[in-house]
């Protein structure tokens, strides 16, 4: 296997950065080996890469089905099971059913997106993150590894690209 290095390439803009991330993908880095670190949220499309899909819809329905069944239960089963006759009422008051099942529903929904979110963001992370100083300034860096022998010809790549600076780059711990 050969030698892999990581280089940080810095961009003042957007358009250089997903010219960046094309060449890098025509001179054969994958997308699973670039990371492009940036201060404001860009999105996937306007770099060229690939969306990131997340299960935190199908848990938010999981979970509005689950509110929902419990609505139902609290709504019609409970007075099923201990039925209490008033005045000549019915034993189901549809108004208030609503109610219970809309608030129970929504309850669901929303603490289970809560949960999703919670766990599709690997919260807490306990691994080293990368952390560029010129990212706080507005710059956009990415973050690729490469083979060694390929250094020199991607260093110049970024830079006829717009690169502010290519080097080497280390996971800092703040």
């Amino acid at each position: 296997m050969t030698e892999r290095s990581m280089l940080l390439a810095l961009f003042d803009d957007v358009d250089p950065a997903a010219d960046a991330i094309e060449k890098l993908r025509t001179m054969g880095i994958g997308d699973e080996q670039m990371t492009v670190i940036s201060g404001i949220p860009v999105l996937e499309k306007f770099l060229g890469r690939p969306s990131v899909w997340t299960n935190v819809p199908r848990l938010a329905l999981g979970g509005a089905v689950v509110g929902f069944l419990a609505g139902m239960f609290f709504a019609y089963g409970t007075p099923t099971m201990y039925p209490l006759n008033v005045g000549g009422q019915g034993l189901f008051a549809g108004p208030p059913a609503i109610v219970v099942i809309f608030e129970l529903t929504m309850l669901g929904l929303l603490a289970s997106t809560f949960l999703g979110v919670f766990l599709d963001s690997y919260f807490p992370s306990y691994q080293p993150k990368e952390y560029v100083t010129e990212v706080s300034d507005g710059k956009i860096a990415v973050l690729f590894s490469c083979p060694v022998e390929m250094e020199s010809g991607i260093s110049k790549a970024m830079t006829a690209l717009g690169a502010e600076a290519v080097k080497p780059a280390e996971a800092q711990q703040l």
